[in-house]
């Protein structure tokens, strides 16, 4: 019986066959296998293998060529990197660069002095530039002669506008480069990296069903383009297509990219997907390779070290990033917070995000505390920018009203853009899209807004947005209208402007939990009362609420409610910060 057990468990075990899959990504990870073994022969056979595979991914061709060259076959290595450039990618400029290379060492200096002047003339700005111009020097010290130097060609007018665009983008600017990228692409389709970064303009400003459809068209004519398929993958993490995600993120984790604008991308794509271990490698890697690492990138490097519980490296990393940066507050940030971190119970350590940025709770906190810098904070992080718009496309209500408040002080194009798209949204709350519309009036806005209220779209000029108010708000601006109306005449530009102030910063602390309101004069005389003790104006409550016909128990109570809020006291003033010109 045993025998014949024994036998029927042999019988079915025959039948699981286990199929090994002989792509390209199997034969990749042979050759780099047996890289690490210093097998050329062996890497060699395998990188062809991976080529024959995928003959339209260039990554693999240059690690083929990579191996001819290691094995000194740089003959054969340029007819690789030629073919990449003539039926691959005719963008991939570093292969003129490793042409040269080849050439020198095949001490043929002319023409790897041709290929370098080849290499300067497409990509002035290359990765390999500063390391061309050198070569070039030394070849001619070989040849005898005066240095080449490469013709230095005017960009042509495609290529400045999508240098245009990319500086909106990295200012953050995310509307503006969409404007510039959405003309590019009507006019240069095959133009993968402008419908790249359109859709991470998308992506940042909420709307990733159309990052999404961009990503895919890049990938039906590219299905290797590296920055896509990062993109999509985040895309889909974001929309928790869980499955095709976790496809995605195996074919990322084997690759290894050539270009350390690759490198960089893979690795802070593999982090935001949660890949930390992969992510701290890659990042080691950048680290050797750059000559002067910027702090942003030990940040990443100790952002990956932290959340695979490193937290001994990532402490070295934020302390040689605080050293490189040393205004920036983020590496003290971590600094000041890796030690309560590191001795929670496991489950409870936080993961932090790869952004080179204070997590989006301490930025609200901070600009609360610092209002006098919100605008120029905003304009000049671009990281800022994009998380503010983010959360008012996916954050809870009560942090769309906090972004909303913010968009009131900074008040430039872009957020004006923002709120009007804001407004066209269905799924968007209807108080939400009111209290948008008090923000464009409070910036000025000039032109009318087109806006969905209870599943309509009307138009609303201006002049007309205070009848778009939410009901508890036109309350509370009566107030203020009340107050000002009593104080002309009595007082001068700067204690108006000082009422209007503390009441815009009493509504701003108060949005949620504001106390009730019976009677306006009561409010009004109390705000009064404040702006004229805040400029030693003699007043007594009394008198002021004898002037707003109200009791003067009414007016301090008030009084004691503003002055919890805004911190006002006789011989100190909060709202320093509004002397600007």
């Amino acid at each position: 019986m045993k025998k014949q057990h024994a036998d029927l468990n042999k019988e079915s075990n025959r039948h699981k066959v286990v199929r090994l899959r002989l792509d390209a990504s199997f034969f990749f990870e042979r050759a780099v296998r047996s890289l690490d073994r210093h097998r050329y022969d062996k890497a060699l056979k395998y990188f062809r293998l991976a080529v024959e595979k995928e003959p339209g991914n260039p990554v693999n061709q240059c690690n083929l060529a990579g191996i001819l060259s290691e094995m000194g076959r740089f003959e054969e290595s340029n007819q690789v990197l030629q073919s990449i450039l003539s039926e691959v990618d005719t963008e991939l400029h570093e292969c003129w660069f490793y042409m040269a290379n080849n050439a020198a060492n095949m001490e043929d200096f002319e023409q790897a002095e041709d290929y370098l002047i080849q290499y300067l003339e497409r990509d002035p700005e290359g990765e390999f530039a500063s390391e061309a111009a050198e070569m070039l020097d030394m070849l001619a010290f070989e040849l005898g002669r005066q240095t080449r130097r490469p013709e230095v060609k005017p960009k042509q007018d495609w290529q400045q506008k999508h240098e245009n665009a990319r500086q909106h983008l990295e200012a953050g600017q995310f509307l503006q480069a969409m404007e510039i990228l959405e003309e590019l692409v009507a006019e240069h389709p095959d133009f993968h990296a402008a419908k790249n970064n359109l859709a991470l303009a998308h992506y940042y400003t909420g709307n990733v069903d159309q990052a999404m459809e961009i990503v895919h068209s890049v990938l039906e004519g590219d299905p290797n383009n590296l920055h896509a398929l990062c993109n999509l993958t985040v895309f889909l993490q974001h929309r928790g297509e869980r499955e095709h995600r976790d496809q995605l993120v195996s074919i990322l984790k084997k690759w290894v990219p050539f270009h350390p604008e690759h490198m960089y991308k893979l690795a802070t794509t593999l982090g935001i997907l949660g890949e930390h271990q992969t992510a701290l490698a890659l990042f080691r890697q950048l680290l050797k390779r750059e000559e002067r690492p910027e702090a942003s990138l030990y940040h990443y490097a100790a952002v990956a070290a932290f959340n695979t519980k490193r937290f001994k490296q990532a402490r070295s990393y934020w302390r040689i990033a605080r050293e490189a940066d040393p205004e920036s507050e983020i590496p003290s940030f971590y600094l000041n917070h890796i030690e309560e971190w590191a001795g929670m119970p496991p489950e409870q350590v936080p993961t932090i995000s790869y952004h080179y940025q204070l997590p989006f709770e301490e930025q609200l906190i901070q600009l609360d505390r610092q209002q006098q810098t919100i605008p120029e904070q905003v304009r000049e992080n671009p990281l800022i920018r994009s998380s503010f718009f983010w959360a008012l496309n996916h954050g809870d209500k009560e942090t769309k009203l906090q972004v909303l408040q913010v968009f009131e002080w900074i008040a430039d194009r872009e957020v004006e853009q923002v709120l009007r798209k804001f407004l066209l949204r269905r799924d968007e709350d209807d108080e939400l899209k009111r209290v948008a519309l008090y923000v464009l009036r409070q910036m000025g806005t000039t032109e009318p807004c087109q806006v969905v209220l209870g599943d309509r779209e009307v138009t609303i000029h201006p002049r007309d947005l205070t009848g778009e108010l939410p009901e508890w708000l036109k309350k509370w601006e009566k107030v203020l209208e009340c107050c000002l109306d009593r104080m002309k005449g009595r007082y001068d530009i700067c204690q108006l402007n000082d009422a209007q102030i503390i009441w815009a910063e009493f509504l701003r602390q108060n949005h949620v939990n504001l106390p009730g309101i019976r009677k306006v004069e009561g409010w009004a005389a109390a705000l009064e009362y404040l702006v004229a003790r805040l400029h030693g104006i003699s007043l007594t409550q009394e008198n002021v609420a004898r002037r707003h016909d109200v009791s003067s128990s009414t007016v301090g109570r008030h009084v004691r409610v503003l002055e919890k809020i805004c911190r006002v006291q006789r011989n100190e003033s909060p709202f320093s910060w509004r002397s600007q010109s």
